[in-house]
């Protein structure tokens, strides 16, 4: 993240505003010392995203299509948004702000969007009014091909990457075999400019047959992204009875799924193969049993002992796993009352580490 002290200074401010009015804190025991857990606004249904302004106000995004304003002098919602289909779990996602907002204040949404019988992952961008109250030139910029049946496996989150390329992950929409086949997005992560165009070295364009837009192939269902500390680009993924993985994206690379994988069939059946097969990547990290992961940040805030350490939260098991080292292994379990169901993680401009609880319906912070 890159951050400026004006930057830091305003959303420092507007949260000691925030936090002053009455809200609850606890204590949390962790490797870096006694923290705080502080909430720091409640009563959402679905939340699933955060996203930071530079004026020290907070986008929050609900599955159901509703995008919330919190600011200085409350919530607001936000209105304009981009035609979305609600269905099992797709819905509105992730919301990116990216670096140049405070010139541009260009919002990007993923969310799923009917086709025909089926339905898809699509990404669409927006300018945010002056007030913050409302989306104006919304704009589809792409959505998957062909799409599929059913309500599971969207994905999906969206990372800016080192020169403003969007990347984008998608889920194989619970169609398998998808995921190896280079003609659908199912089961993909892609790489787009900015207006939506493919970008010319994508390692795809140009190859017979395939969707020119795929960076990286072979995902079972990514819900969390992040980009490190060198700008490298890692996901987390959901595997069936066991196997969630994390993994380290590199460009034409193929993930396996369906054909290896850690973890059985929730049937208790054998996946594909086995656990690898040559041409094929190994992930970095895996858990078994499945945590269900969703959200990820590498953390830059305040805690120094955290620096560059990779945060992940659990929707299964209701904590946050704090991953460090090389290669990556989970180190510790940030867990308490207000860890339940983790689906967002963030490291703010203000340091401190941020998610979202479900089960709460509330939005926490994490500081020293």
């Amino acid at each position: 993240m890159i951050r400026s002290h004006k930057y830091s200074a305003l959303f420092s401010l507007l949260i000691a505003v925030m936090v002053s009015q009455p809200t609850s804190a606890s204590a949390l025991e962790t490797s870096a010392g006694t923290m705080r857990i502080e909430k720091v606004a409640s009563g959402f249904s679905g939340a699933w995203s955060l996203g930071f302004l530079p004026d020290g106000s907070l986008l929050v995004t609900e599955k159901e299509g509703t995008l919330r304003k919190l600011g200085k002098s409350g919530q607001s919602v936000v209105t304009g948004l981009p035609e979305i289909h609600v269905e099992g779990q797709g819905g509105l996602l992730d919301v990116l702000v990216p670096r140049d907002f405070a010139q541009t204040r260009e919002l990007f949404l993923t969310h799923s969007v009917r086709q025909g019988r089926g339905a898809g992952t699509a990404l669409s961008r927006g300018v945010l009014s002056p007030d913050g109250s409302r989306l104006t030139d919304v704009r589809k910029i792409f959505e998957m091909a062909p799409g599929s049946s059913g309500g599971q496996h969207f994905g999906s989150r969206l990372v800016e990457g080192p020169r403003s390329h969007l990347f984008m992950t998608m889920g194989e929409r619970g169609d398998r075999p998808s995921a190896q086949d280079l003609s659908r997005h199912n089961g993909s992560v892609i790489r787009l400019n900015r207006d939506g165009s493919v970008p010319s070295d994508n390692p795809f364009v140009g190859v017979n047959g395939a969707q020119p837009e795929i960076w990286s192939y072979g995902h079972r269902n990514p819900q969390g992204a992040a980009l490190d500390g060198s700008g490298q680009l890692w996901i987390n993924e959901h595997g069936a009875r066991g196997g969630d993985e994390v993994n380290r994206v590199r460009k034409g690379a193929n993930y396996g799924w369906p054909v290896i994988a850690y973890g059985r069939h929730y049937s208790g059946f054998k996946i594909g193969e086995g656990r690898e097969k040559q041409g094929m990547e190994q992930p970095v990290h895996y858990w078994d049993p499945s945590i269900a992961p969703s959200g990820m940040t590498f953390y830059d805030g305040s805690v120094s002992a955290w620096r560059g350490d990779a945060f992940v939260g659990s929707l299964k098991f209701d904590y946050i796993a704090r991953l460090s080292g090389s290669p990556l292994r989970e180190v510790e379990q940030i867990k308490a009352p207000e860890t339940g169901r983790v689906r967002d993680v963030r490291t703010g401009p203000d340091g401190a580490l941020w998610f979202i609880s479900e089960n709460n319906g509330a939005i926490y912070r994490i500081v020293k």
